[in-house]
């Protein structure tokens, strides 16, 4: 286990208040992820503000809700509602505005939205949507783990999300009381798992509830419990190349992003689909 640490509490969008699993801090520790955020609460308060309007460049965002429901909006006219197991996939690539407005949930909503950085040969590309609904993501039982398949590939299943531009493993895993999940991994990927119900353990260090491991590098993970943990784990390639970060805008140079903010003031940034009044939205980072 190379680290382990805990989210810190933050409010974004228009108020809503969640756990910043990890940031801008971490770059590059965790290349080619950027960001994920954990938001849920029993309050709606919390939530119901939401992610009104407002644009990306430069990276993919993969909402996934396990309780709840979002109803999403953008630029190239996509929309439609997350719902409870549900995954967005979202390619920003040269430019998208959208917005995600949490709706009021009887109980505990909650969900994850992880940032995938695009590498500089597509931060330009054509943004693309991609909705998997529940029923779509295929879930595999295996001495003692019950796993979600996303992204990636355990044994003979793989996710529903093909065609990825950076090779990316998503997976939700539920590990029984006493057991050990194995997972393959490339030796120079980028992997962490995030423990969200119960504790995890690796070579005897503790991922604590709301705490993410970062491995180090090594052709396997082995993840074990005492009492029973849910937890998710991902796997990427790293890209390896510059970051210049400018709240949802994320490019290689600092050129390039101050290029993206010139362009949304002058109303250039979307290159495919419509434009976006965005002027009341926020930036998120």
């Amino acid at each position: 286990m190379k680290r382990v640490f805990e989210g810190r509490q933050t409010m974004e969008g228009a108020g809503v208040r969640l756990k910043r699993v990890f940031g801008y801090n971490e770059v590059p520790l965790l290349d080619p992820f950027l960001l994920l955020d954990h938001f849920g609460s029993k309050n709606p308060a919390d939530y119901v503000m939401g992610f009104p309007w407002h644009p990306h460049r430069g990276i993919e965002t993969v909402t996934y809700m396990w309780d709840g429901e979002v109803e999403h909006g953008d630029s190239m006219g996509n929309s439609g509602v997350i719902r409870s197991g549900d995954v967005q996939w979202m390619t920003a690539g040269s430019g998208i505005i959208h917005q995600e407005m949490p709706g009021r949930y009887d109980g505990l909503m909650r969900g994850f939205q992880l940032w995938v950085n695009l590498p500089a040969e597509k931060k330009m590309m054509t943004p693309r949507y991609r909705g998997i609904t529940r029923d779509q993501i295929p879930t595999l039982e295996k001495e003692g783990a019950k796993i979600r398949v996303v992204a990636g590939r355990i044994d003979e299943v793989e996710g529903p999300v093909r065609d990825l531009v950076v090779r990316i493993g998503y997976f939700d895993v539920l590990l029984a009381a006493g057991k050990a999940f194995v997972h393959s991994t490339d030796r120079d990927d980028r992997v962490f798992a995030y423990a969200v119900e119960g504790s995890a353990y690796s070579q005897s260090t503790q991922i604590k509830p709301f705490h993410c491991g970062v491995f180090g590098e090594g052709d396997s993970v082995k993840i074990e419990t005492k009492d029973g943990v849910r937890f998710l784990l991902v796997t990427g390639e790293p890209l390896k190349e510059p970051v210049a970060w400018g709240g949802p805008i994320v490019m290689n140079s600092e050129e390039g992003l101050a290029k993206a903010f010139r362009e949304l003031e002058e109303g250039t940034f979307i290159k495919a689909g419509k434009t976006v009044d965005a002027s009341r939205g926020f930036y998120r980072g």
